[in-house]
């Protein structure tokens, strides 16, 4: 028997680190039916931890069967520093209001954003903790969290195997041409310069998800999927396989989000850093860009947090609708009022873009918009607008259907109008702690027989 490997039943733990969160669920192994052969794991708990970089730390605990233990809802934790406390933090709590024995626990899944040429869940080990480290330069928000999780993981749980899966490893297909950016080739494979994608854990459950609400086989189903959310991305997907995706060799690419710039003209950041306030090739003007300034400006202070002053998508629409309404009673002021529908219109402006590309790369067979992530879910503002631009390529939206996406259950929800053609605009409510345990249930190299 694989040390790997552990008796059929035990949990499985799901972990989600974000750039200032943490996400855990947990889950009993269960055994799949003919008739729904990915009802693999049955929900014990989820966990979330917010805020963890802007303190006090805001800490929630609900359990799948309500009443068995207590119950948070965003308490407050001066103790939670960083992402290993937080991890500490659920483990007690965990043992004291839920009674689970931690050594129940045989395998805990990571979301580890950037796997470079990791393409399968690999077990943790000294060599590929190593590695995954190296790269942390190219997914900063979020690698590094991962990792100070893992470590307390190992620490906190050492008869538990921890596994790595990747957000990268869902566009592995993508065809070369795609993935290849236009420089030197010799230089960009010694250096593992290309496109990679990301997100890929979300766009996995959402096509599982997805093709069974429209009853057809993944490999048969062309979507054209949108995460949005303070990390935002788009994916289009056909016969079940990433083909483009809009983040790049690291997650700054592609559409803005709450703090990063989005795609840019490269060049963007040193007129943005020189010496003499204005666009300029003079190299007495020019400042000594490192990679990491770079970084810090393009992943952390750029995005609607640099336009509006909020990383809050939510604060944009609604004081945009606030703006509308004083402007329809002649009370409106100019400036400042207008940053709010400039951040909303350059966020749609940007998905629409790549929106109308992908329709043209599926040949316009496309099954469905999917709307997916905090944003994606939530903002009924955003699905409308994107919806209304895209009603050339065939998609229409159903109002009141879009505006009860809370009230419905289920992982998928319809909001289009029924067409002659088949092209519908859905949400999901994507769930990456879930497709990790999902696919590490299923994985028998991680079980006995």
């Amino acid at each position: 028997m694989s040390s790997a490997r552990a008796r059929k039943h035990k949990l499985i733990l799901a972990v989600n680190a974000g750039s200032s969160s943490l996400k855990i669920s947990l889950f009993k192994r269960a055994g799949a039916s003919p008739s729904s052969p990915h009802d693999t794991v049955d929900l014990l708990l989820t966990s979330t931890i917010t805020s963890i970089s802007q303190p006090p730390a805001r800490f929630s605990f609900a359990l799948a069967a309500h009443g068995a233990g207590r119950e948070a809802s965003k308490e407050p934790v001066s103790a939670i520093r960083d992402h290993a406390s937080a991890f500490q933090h659920f483990l007690e709590y965990l043992k004291r209001e839920a009674s689970i024995d931690r050594g129940e626990i045989v395998h805990v899944c990571h979301r580890v954003v950037h796997g470079g040429d990791y393409f399968e869940p690999v077990i943790i080990t000294d060599e590929s903790y190593h590695y995954i480290e190296r790269l942390s330069d190219l997914a900063p928000l979020h690698n590094g969290g991962a990792l100070s999780v893992i470590k307390a993981c190992i620490d906190e749980l050492p008869d538990a195997h921890s596994i790595a899966y990747f957000d990268t490893s869902f566009h592995r297909m993508m065809p070369e041409h795609i993935s290849m950016y236009a420089i030197r080739q010799d230089v960009a494979k010694k250096r593992g310069l290309k496109k990679y994608g990301f997100h890929g854990l979300s766009y996995a459950f959402i096509l599982r998800a997805v093709s069974s609400f429209l009853k057809k086989d993944p490999s048969q189903t062309n979507l054209i999927v949108m995460h949005l959310g303070s990390g935002a991305s788009m994916c289009v997907i056909q016969r079940g396989k990433s083909l483009d995706t809009t983040m790049g060799l690291t997650p700054v690419s592609g559409l803005p989000g709450a703090t990063r710039s989005g795609a840019i003209d490269p060049s963007l950041i040193f007129h943005y850093t020189n010496r003499a306030g204005r666009i300029t090739h003079d190299r007495s003007a020019a400042v000594d860009v490192h990679v990491t300034q770079a970084e810090e400006i393009l992943n952390k202070k750029s995005g609607w947090a640099a336009l509006t002053g909020t990383t809050d998508f939510g604060e944009i629409v609604r004081e945009m609708r606030r703006v509308e309404e004083r402007r329809a009673k002649g009370e409106g002021k100019e400036g400042e009022e207008g940053k709010w529908k400039l951040a909303f219109e350059l966020f749609l402006d940007r998905i629409v873009g790549y929106l109308g590309a992908y329709y043209v790369k599926l040949a316009g067979e496309v099954d469905a918009l999917v709307f997916a992530g905090g944003i994606g879910e939530k903002s009924v503002e955003l699905r409308e607008a994107v919806v209304e631009r895209a009603k050339c390529l065939g998609f229409a939206l159903d109002e009141k259907a879009n505006g009860e996406v809370d009230k419905r259950e289920g992982a998928v929800v319809d909001v289009g109008r029924e067409k002659e053609d088949g092209k519908r605009v859905l949400v999901c409510r994507t769930d990456e702690q879930l497709e990790m345990a999902k696919e590490c249930a299923m994985n028998p190299k991680f079980w006995e027989e």
